[in-house]
């Protein structure tokens, strides 16, 4: 079975509440349950956290056993080189995903430190952006070769 966690950084447990004209009305524990529903055949887990060295905890913790890990580093996206070191020293691949489109918000956020060594990157589609994450994510590992 396919195991995927989604991490999210600071301020996305305020999803549905902070800001709804850029992200939406929707909370993502309630995204994540329908996720999960439609996608009954991939272990899914979910980690969030406002705290930088927590994220980097996670991602060291699950960077060398998951088959993928889908991450919203939010703000950090564009400070935090401790972010991006660690996304560097996992072997699990991971896809950067991002709830609105960077490059039409503030000149500061179209930087990203943490999509250095990240597969790709998925921005500007609400929540939709972590579907396409783990569609990536089946379709990369049903076409890839076993590792031994």
């Amino acid at each position: 079975m396919l195991r995927i966690i989604i991490v999210n950084g600071p301020n996305l447990n305020l999803l549905g509440k902070r800001n709804t004209e850029i992200y939406g009305h929707d909370d993502f524990e309630s995204f994540f349950q329908t996720l999960k529903k439609a996608y009954s055949d991939v272990q899914l887990e979910y980690y969030q956290s406002n705290v930088e060295g927590e994220l980097i905890n996670k991602l060291h913790e699950k960077g060398f056993s998951f088959d993928g890990i889908i991450f919203n580093p939010g703000g950090y996206t564009h400070t935090s080189v401790a972010l991006r070191d660690a996304i560097e020293a996992i072997s699990s691949p991971v896809v950067e995903v991002h709830i609105s489109n960077l490059h039409a918000r503030e000149e500061f956020r179209h930087q990203s430190l943490t999509g250095f060594h990240a597969r790709g990157m998925i921005s500007g589609f609400g929540l939709a952006g972590y579907e396409m994450a783990l569609s990536y994510f089946l379709d990369y590992m049903s076409s890839s070769t076993p590792q031994s």
